[in-house]
């Protein structure tokens, strides 16, 4: 199994629509192909998974160990991996950059494709494409894929100005790769009607101008290696996860630990208002309530079943999860909802205002009894928490921050979404 990866020189510069064209290129063409997200991003790995047909999972060098990514990078024989980058390629968390996708180069010794965003430069696109190429000795870069480019006149010019770099396909501008403005903030694949229609146009440009054979030839060179699994413990033996689309946000790697040391999991969706499944451990993974608030708060036989189980069952809510735990949540139109009521949260998404982080957790009580490595990303104002805190958090930089989440009896949660166990 080989791997390649793409990344870019900045944000915005197109990888995504570039890696969801040419994983559907490459899999209805019938070659075999994986994917992986680079980071915490918990949206892209679902529009992933809808090009290929196969789960794509998180590989976050901020919050896993080497041997960890390793694991989870490896896949069948004859299979090729490609992650997709987050950010510029040398971009991570403060204050060394740790987490960068360059660091995933590195730790998996796998080629990096630049994708640049050519649609405002000529010549200059030879000093990015040299300059990354040289930043770094122990990552490689071995070309490029030239994106939003305005004619055959412009193509002609940046291939004249890149003498002696390989160029693996120049991707025209085009209307029909135009992604709707919530595309990687709010929506997510399932809610897109025409997403399949979209992956079909993209594949078709990807294999008029992008050399694919040429691409999987490199991921061939370069073979992706193993590491010891080194897998979360479940929480239960039977555990219920809410899922919707108002629950998304389980990470892959997760559920796959649980299932592989045989716990059951049993899935439900709280916007049809299903009862909790009977569990030994509940879970209501992060997602966008927000967006559903009314629908859940009208949810009746979920939420009374939820307030029944959590007399005698361990409950865990994360981001969203955790604020449909709340007493109430305020959505955009400043509308409040009551929420389940079991714990003394209220939250607003009136007055909006960014958490955003990687996280040091340390477990202060309820279920949990190792440290991890986790991320906070949401716009929720917290108006009221009030109660036992569930964990002592640190930023990425060692910084220590309040006290996180609430606990009140059996009931825990918190906005930090779990990545990965610290090892001791």
């Amino acid at each position: 199994m080989g791997g390649l990866i793409f990344a870019a020189p900045a944000s915005g510069s197109g990888k995504t629509t570039v890696t969801l064209g040419f994983l559907r290129a490459v899999t209805r063409n019938g070659a075999a192909i994986r994917s992986a997200k680079s980071g915490p991003d918990y949206i892209d790995p679902r529009f992933h998974a809808a090009a290929s047909g196969r789960d794509c999972v998180n590989l976050d060098a901020w919050a896993m160990t080497p041997d960890r990514l390793r694991s989870l990078a490896h896949g069948q024989r004859d299979e090729t991996l490609l992650i997709e980058g987050a950010m510029g390629l040398f971009d991570g968390a403060p204050p060394n950059g740790k987490g960068a996708t360059a660091d995933l180069a590195r730790i998996l010794g796998l080629p990096v494709v630049l994708i640049i965003d050519c649609g405002r430069m000529a010549g200059s696109v030879a000093a990015i494409a040299r300059g990354f190429m040289t930043h770094a000795d122990d990552v490689t870069v071995a070309g490029v894929i030239l994106n939003n480019v305005g004619s055959a006149r412009h193509e002609a010019m940046l291939r004249n100005a890149l003498t002696g770099v390989t160029i693996f396909g120049a991707v025209p501008r085009d209307k029909a790769l135009a992604q709707p403005s919530r595309h990687l903030g709010l929506q997510q694949a399932e809610e897109r009607a025409d997403l399949d229609s979209f992956l079909e146009t993209a594949a078709d440009i990807m294999d008029r101008h992008l050399d694919i054979a040429a691409l999987l030839r490199l991921a061939d060179q370069f073979p992706v290696p193993n590491g010891q699994r080194q897998p979360l413990a479940p929480p239960g033996q039977r555990i219920a996860v809410a899922s919707d689309r108002a629950f998304g946000f389980s990470y892959p790697h997760m559920l796959s630990d649980w299932q592989q040391a045989g716990a059951e999991l049993r899935l439900f969706s709280p916007l049809a208002d299903a009862p909790v499944p009977d569990a030994d451990f509940i879970y209501l993974p992060g997602g966008y309530p927000e967006l559903h608030a009314a629908r859940l708060a009208q949810s009746q036989r979920f939420l009374s079943s939820l307030r029944a189980a959590a007399q005698t069952t361990p409950v865990y809510g994360e981001c969203g999860g955790y604020m449909v735990l709340g007493d109430g949540l305020i959505d955009a139109d400043g509308t409040r909802h009551q929420m389940a009521g079991l714990l003394r949260l209220e939250t607003s998404f009136a007055q909006r205002r960014l958490h955003l982080g990687y996280r040091h957790l340390s477990p202060l009580r309820g279920p949990f009894d190792t440290r991890f490595a986790g991320h906070e990303f949401h716009y929720a104002t917290t108006l009221k928490a009030e109660g036992t805190p569930l964990f002592s958090a640190q930023d990425a930089e060692g910084t220590p921050l309040p006290e996180m989440g609430l606990v009140e009896g059996y009931v825990t949660g918190s906005f930090a979404h779990v990545i990965d166990a610290i090892p001791n």
